[in-house]
């Protein structure tokens, strides 16, 4: 298992040189050709970027505040977010699925925390609120869109820290989530260090590309030299 600080080195060069496109392009010569998050998870400013280890967390549909049942949660005010929110590590994204979109899942008291657990971001299969809050905090949160009906009496978290599943895109705690303007990409754990060693290096590739082609060079000439495109 990395460290937190081997991590934190890893993403920052990561921040530095890759976008979404590229690790997509190389899981899929690797045969990972299922990874992409929908395109409706957008970030709330196009210039987000989440990049993180997923931190699970599955969400249900209540139809009361409180209510009577054989599941003590029915009874718990958001079933177990607060414990799920404070779970959080350094570098990790909460991303959180299982809700109808009829209500936010996720709001600037919440960034409030996760930022000062040094959390990465959120990602969330429905919406977001205090939206003006969070685009202040410059937490990276990615989303439906702005919506401000609560969760309160509509939605729990059921649990936490488990595999789930985002329209059969499988994320398990711990594998990378990559998301910028051009999407959200899953990258598994047990791909990571050949995915991302292998985006450094396409990268660099497309860099040259990118010059042959300004200098004139024309686009068979160079997927014929450099293999990519």
């Amino acid at each position: 298992m990395r460290r937190s600080q081997d991590d934190a080195d890893l993403f920052a060069a990561m921040r530095r040189t890759l976008f979404t496109a590229v690790v997509g392009d190389v899981l899929d010569k690797m045969g990972l050709q299922h990874q992409f998050l929908p395109p409706r998870l957008r970030p709330l400013r196009p210039d987000m970027v989440v990049l993180g280890r997923a931190m699970p967390v599955l969400e249900a549909d209540v139809y009361a505040e409180t209510a009577a049942g054989h599941n003590p949660l029915s009874a718990k005010p958001f079933g177990l977010m607060f414990q799920a929110l404070d779970s959080l590590k350094p570098n990790d994204v909460y991303v959180c699925t299982g809700a109808s979109p009829r209500y936010a899942l996720w709001g600037e008291l919440m960034s409030t925390r996760a930022i000062h657990l040094q959390a990465a971001g959120a990602v969330l299969d429905g919406y977001v609120r205090d939206t003006n809050g969070i685009l202040a905090l410059h937490f990276a949160t990615f989303g439906l869109g702005s919506y401000a009906q609560d969760q309160g009496p509509r939605g729990k978290v059921v649990d936490f820290g488990l595999p789930i599943e985002i329209d059969g895109i499988r994320i398990r705690p711990g594998d990378i989530l990559f998301g910028d303007i051009d999407g959200v990409v899953v990258i598994p754990r047990e791909a990571e260090d050949e995915a991302i060693a292998r985006a450094f290096d396409k990268a660099e590739t497309e860099n040259k590309v990118r010059t042959a082609i300004a200098a004139g060079m024309s686009t068979v000439e160079a997927f014929e030299t450099f293999g990519v495109m």
